[in-house]
């Protein structure tokens, strides 16, 4: 099994910095905080570290940590310390911020900061989810997480020392070479997590706090501009691919850093940043105008070449689109098809796998599984299923012949919630006469692949006693049944369960505990990659390019190429022949191709489709009847609000304007 060598030097460093340093805490921060700081570290309270500069394994001053290879290195996991965790739902926002998830309704247990953002509680006083401030603990209701200027701020330092060649002398010159283009990525990407919630932000190139007056923030095209630069300084620097993988797996790779700079400008180009006359009369105290009203449309060149380097970049080094083969349990094609999409998530480094989050390892695989039929296990505690899609996202997905539900002319779904029974034909998605909704039949592999719900298939390798895919594992979901409403704490609110997320080869069927396979999160995929390129050359003119792109997906998944699937199946059928269309038929490609992984959240504010997306209700099935027919029948869950231009961007919070008047707050807080 790969060891992963970066996690645990990143662990072993948090339990060694123990002893803080006070650099930094000067007057500019106030007389009171430092007051607070010396009482508290007075008192042995290690959670004081989090407010200060730290520096690894107890040594005492920054200079000392930059004397020898050994304590720099250790600076420098200081450094990739910060990456999200976005392998704990509990950290990602984009899982549960959004309209794309949701947990029950009744019982707060799972509850976090994210999800009260979904529920409209996100506030200027104590923002939520708050990545802004570096002073306070908390960041809002509790919120413990990354500071991204702390983070910033120590990429900073890093690079100060390690740019000057008379410090760390035992450094040879291409390793000093790739640690400074390594921690220019992470300045980089940690600006950019920042302007993605924020938009406009200060552009911290050197080592000054958040908190000092010339901290003002920046235009929008500005931010983009010094973010791109400093990615295209980093590819100079860094690997094309890992070499030795038993240590360095997660280590930022030049396909890495030309894939976040795609992301970037696939953000520049889109509406919520291009042209956006929602902020027209956004500006800094001093007059400067933080938004361009102005539409560019070399920013979607810019994304489109950017994204053609990242993929030519990615297949170069080995990175390709994953099909599940070598085969040796015989399985059925329905099958195979779904471990195409499963697998391309939850794949331990697999090969489509261009950026795993070697610090994050996704560990909510019990809050994504529930129960299952035929399987001894039944503690509601180890499987709780308790991560639901709302029925608006079941909806979303094609039927089998690559159409959404409402164009397809060959299947009716007016009538979603009819009652229907399953054929043997359907084994491999639906168990055998079983009787459930009429939106769980016809649909395409990725359906079946994504969710589960009450009479479908959960296919896992230990299901069967030979691993086969006949008589494997199924759900029962009505109220009192194994998956079903009634448990004390956990329950799926909607009855679509996120089978997408579990590793088929976590082990479930025991009486002990099941063991969760985990894997490194997938941060960015080569579909995501495809998909952004395909996105940019529809709004560059080159529909044709764009649809070979697309297409490479459709066909992993089994479907039908675009222009073949609209002309025989669609009601609109020269749908993908204008740009409008297509721009349509590639984003909701992009939401069923990566659905469950914190993509449509940001996709949805970029598009400036938030406003309309999340303001429809959530809406589950009945889950409180125990008959057929009233489980499968359409109840709202809760009524989601999303107030225009506001909630579009973070609010930066009292806190943070106050202690530094020259910050203005975003619109509408």
């Amino acid at each position: 099994m790969i060891k992963d060598n970066i996690l645990s030097k990143i662990s072993r460093l948090n339990e060694a910095t123990k002893k803080p340093s006070l650099k930094g805490l000067k007057s500019k921060r106030g007389s009171r905080y430092l007051k607070c700081i010396l009482l508290l570290v007075a008192l042995n309270v290690s959670s004081c570290k989090d407010y200060l500069d730290v520096v690894p394994d107890n040594v005492a001053t920054i200079e000392n940590a930059f004397k020898l290879r050994n304590e720099a290195e250790k600076y420098l996991f200081t450094c990739y310390s910060f990456l999200p965790k976005n392998g704990d739902g509990w950290y990602n926002v984009g899982m549960f911020a959004g309209d794309e998830m949701w947990l029950p309704q009744a019982s707060q247990a799972q509850w976090h900061a994210a999800f009260r953002i979904a529920q409209g509680q996100q506030n200027k006083d104590a923002p939520l989810f708050d990545e802004w401030s570096g002073l306070r603990k908390g960041g809002g209701n509790g919120w413990e997480h990354l500071k991204m200027f702390r983070g910033i701020r120590h990429c900073n330092i890093f690079l100060e020392n390690i740019k000057d060649e008379n410090k760390v002398p035992d450094l040879t010159i291409d390793e000093r070479e790739r640690w400074i283009g390594e921690v220019e990525f992470l300045k980089a990407f940690y600006h950019f997590y920042l302007f993605r919630m924020y938009g406009p932000i200060p552009i911290m190139d050197e080592n000054s706090p958040i908190a000092e007056p010339n901290a003002v923030r920046q235009p929008v095209d500005d931010v983009v501009t010094y973010i791109s630069d400093l990615l295209d300084e980093s590819v100079k620097k860094l690997p094309p691919r890992i070499v030795d993988e038993n240590s360095q797996l997660g280590r930022i790779t030049q396909p890495i850093a030309l894939a976040v700079k795609a992301k970037l400008w696939l953000f520049a180009a889109s509406p919520l940043f291009n042209g956006n006359t929602d902020y027209a009369g956004f500006a800094n105290h001093d007059g400067t105008v933080l938004f361009n009203r102005q539409y560019d449309q070399t920013k979607w060149v810019k994304a489109r070449d950017a994204a053609k380097a990242a993929i030519e970049a990615a297949e170069a080094n080995g990175h390709f689109l994953y099909t599940y083969k070598n085969d040796v349990l015989q399985l059925s094609d329905e099958i195979k098809t779904q471990l195409n999409i499963r697998n391309a998530v939850t794949g331990r480094w697999g090969p489509e796998a261009i950026w795993a989050l070697s610090n994050s390892y996704m560990n909510n695989e019990f809050l994504a599984m529930p129960p299952v039929e035929r399987s001894p296990h039944n503690d509601r505690g180890q499987t709780r299923g308790a991560w639901a899609a709302p029925l608006k996202i079941a909806k979303m997905f094609y039927t089998k012949n690559g159409v959404p539900i409402e164009e397809d002319k060959t299947l009716d779904y007016s009538d979603y919630m009819a009652v229907r029974t399953a054929e043997m034909s359907e084994r491999y998605y639906i168990e055998p006469t079983y009787r459930t909704a009429r939106l769980n039949f016809d649909r395409e592999p990725r359906f079946y692949a994504s969710l589960g719900f009450d009479g479908s298939i959960w296919y896992m390798k230990d299901g069967n006693a030979t691993g086969a895919d006949e008589n494997t594992f199924y759900i029962r979901s009505k109220n009192s049944e194994k998956a079903g409403f009634g448990d004390y704490m956990n329950w799926n609110e909607t009855g679509y369960f996120i089978k997408k997320l579990v590793h088929w080869e976590s082990t479930t069927n025991s009486t002990s505990a099941p063991a969760w396979k985990g894997y490194p999160w997938p941060e960015i995929r080569l579909a995501d990659l495809y998909l952004m390129y395909a996105e940019a050359l529809n709004e560059t003119g080159e529909a044709a390019e764009a649809i070979v792109y697309v297409d490479k997906l459709r066909e992993r998944a089994g479907l039908k190429g675009v222009a073949e699937s609209w002309s025989t199946y669609s009601k609109n059928p020269a749908k993908f022949t204008n740009q409008n269309g297509l721009r349509e038929i590639i984003q909701q490609e992009r939401l069923i191709e990566l659905a469950f992984e914190g993509h449509r959240f940001w996709d949805l504010r970029r598009w400036k489709l938030a406003g309309e997306e999340l303001n429809k209700d959530i809406t589950g099935l009945n889950i409180t009847s125990k008959t057929t027919e009233g489980y499968n029948s359409e109840r709202v869950v809760f009524s989601q609000k999303f107030i225009v231009p506001r909630d579009y961007l973070w609010p930066i919070g009292n806190f943070d304007t106050r202690r530094n008047p020259n910050l203005v707050e975003n619109p509408g807080w």
